[in-house]
Formats: structure tokens, sequence, C-alpha cells
């Protein structure tokens, strides 16, 4: 598999307030972050198999980090606060699945990881 590239996309740094530059960069570091554990996992994978394995736990933190931060978003309005950072983080996460679907010859081998899981799932909470 080739190397991912992922971004922090400019209009969710735009939407951040203007004191909002610290989230920005943390954004960005995070971001920067993830993109190098995947691409060292990636170099080091064996096949692609294993690398699309890597890439599936990566795309689940992904989705847990963005729907915790989808539950924040009423809870901090009910408090009277902005919740634009939560909202921003949220965004920040669902974008970055997009952007690994984007990278054709990982949306292939992720799509079959994936599936692959949701049998697994499927057949042991069938069992139980």
């Amino acid at each position: 598999m080739d190397e991912l590239t992922l971004s922090v996309p400019k209009p969710i740094l735009e939407s951040l307030p203007a004191d909002g530059e610290s989230a920005g960069q943390d954004m960005r570091r995070a971001v920067e972050g993830w993109e190098d554990r995947i691409n060292r996992a990636l170099a080091a994978a064996e096949d692609d198999r294993e690398a699309a394995t890597y890439v599936a736990d990566a795309v689940e933190r992904f989705e847990t980090r963005a729907e915790r931060f989808d539950e924040f978003v009423p809870e901090l309005r009910a408090w009277g606060q902005s919740p634009i950072y939560a909202i921003a983080w949220r965004n920040l996460y669902a974008d970055l699945i997009e952007q690994v679907y984007e990278h054709d010859d990982v949306a292939a081998e992720l799509d079959r990881e994936r599936n692959a899981r949701l049998v697994e799932d499927g057949i042991r909470l069938g069992d139980t």
C-alpha cells in the first residue's frame, strides 16, 4: 500500500473562532501524528492485509472519537456553552475517515477488512 497523506481541511480551521489558533495547532499535530503512525505501520506491514488491519483500527478510532465529540454538542448547548470546538473535532475525524477512503489502494483493502470484522462480530454475537 502507498503512504497516506492526511491534513486538516481549511474549512474546519476557518470555522474556529479567532482565539482558536491553539486548537488549530492541536488539530495539525494530531493529524500529523496519525499520518506518521499509519504510514509507519504501512511500511512495516508484510502484506496489504496486515496494512489494512492497522488502517481499519485507525478508522475505528476516528469513528469513536467523532461519536464522542458529537455527544458533547448537545451537552455543551444545554449548559449554554459554545460547541464549536466539539463540532470542529467531530468534523475533523469524519473528514479523516473520508481522506483515508480517498486513497484507492487503501479503500478496497479497508472495505474487505471491515467487512471481515463485521462477519466475525456477527458470528461471535450469534454464538452467545
